[in-house]
């Protein structure tokens, strides 16, 4: 590994610390050095709060170096003003003598200006560097951003015989505590969550985050023709829930009823959501919800954990597709996780 890439993969760390936190804004981390040594770093800790570029600065405790600094930063810096000033102005006030970028910035308010500012001051910009694993890491951004929906991650366990329920629907407990406690850790860090009216039903999960440290995601419930018991976990608390429902739109306690097309599902729930600011959504089930989704290929991401446990009969697991990303051994579940490049 160069260098260069040493430098930019510490950015990359910090950026990955606001996961959880910095939505709808892109994972950001920024690190500063002087004569090959980091003097500088920091990250976009909060949506609204300061970008990576203004925390790496105002990290650097002699400001006179900057002058003859290096900044990687692992998304193009900002050339508008939104809920904080530009950070390409803030890097032209110091006069770096040259910023490395891993990706260029597809938010249109963006989109190369923050590069041709820099330039026209007389700044060198190099992008990018290790391009494809910034995609990787801003994967949820640049699905909102190119493709206008949020990003969707399908999760499920299944059996070794390939079952994801029993025929009662009953699902409970495919998987380990070990990896139950790994998927409370994967809602800390997405934006929503979403079941069908029979895992809503018979499982009555509470889709909040237990075993983690982190906020709970946006609940969001399939009830065609609102039949759920309002007495349902998923109604209750103070977490916010979304029906998706073809009867009425209201709002009631922490619930939002909105009523949309059947025919087409799965795309105005996504961009329903998309107008409420998500910009990811994990689908934890059932199976029919599921399958939905991968026929109309509207997902980005497979996670599933494959168990020792054998059901001999009940609800057939959906097939996986896509490239195998990872394979991991956890302790009694094997954890595959697949992307959709299509």
């Amino acid at each position: 590994m160069s260098t260069k890439e040493t430098f930019m993969n510490r950015a990359f760390d910090l950026a990955q610390l606001g996961a959880g936190n910095v939505s709808p804004n892109p994972l950001v981390g920024c690190v500063i050095v002087h004569d090959e040594k980091i003097i500088g770093e920091g990250y976009h800790m909060k949506y609204g709060q300061a970008h990576a570029e203004v925390n790496a600065v105002n990290s650097v405790e002699d400001k006179s170096l900057l002058k003859d600094s290096e900044v990687y930063v692992t998304l193009e810096p900002c050339s508008h003003f939104g809920k904080t000033p530009p950070c390409s102005d803030l890097l032209i006030s110091h006069r770096v003598k040259r910023v490395m970028v891993s990706n260029l910035d597809p938010n249109p308010l963006v989109a190369g200006r923050g590069i041709e500012k820099l330039n026209a001051a007389g700044i060198e910009v190099e992008t990018g560097l290790m391009e494809s694993k910034g995609e990787l890491i801003n994967r949820r951004f640049f699905t909102v951003m190119r493709k206008k929906r949020p990003y969707v991650i399908l999760k499920w366990a299944e059996t070794a015989d390939g079952f994801i329920a029993r025929e009662n629907f009953d699902s409970k407990w495919i998987s380990d505590k070990y990896s139950r406690k790994l998927v409370h850790k994967w809602r800390a860090e997405e934006d929503a969550i979403l079941v069908g009216t029979n895992t809503a039903q018979y499982d009555n999960p509470t889709l909040n985050v237990r075993d983690w440290d982190g906020r709970d995601p946006l609940r969001v419930v399939i009830d065609r023709s609102l039949r759920l018991s309002s007495d349902l976990n998923l109604f209750r608390g103070g977490q916010a829930t979304v029906c998706y429902n073809e009867q009425k739109d209201d709002i009631k306690d922490n619930t939002t009823y909105r009523k949309i097309n059947f025919d087409a599902l799965e795309d105005e729930m996504l961009t329903d959501l998309l107008k409420r600011n998500i910009s990811s959504i994990i689908i934890e089930g059932g199976s029919k919800v599921l399958h939905s989704f991968i026929e109309k290929d509207l997902w980005d991401e497979m996670r599933v954990f494959k168990s020792p446990t054998n059901f001999e009969s009940g609800i057939s697991a959906p097939e996986v597709k896509g490239t195998l990303k990872e394979s991991e051994k956890l302790v009694n579940d094997q954890l595959e996780i697949y992307l959709n490049h299509g």
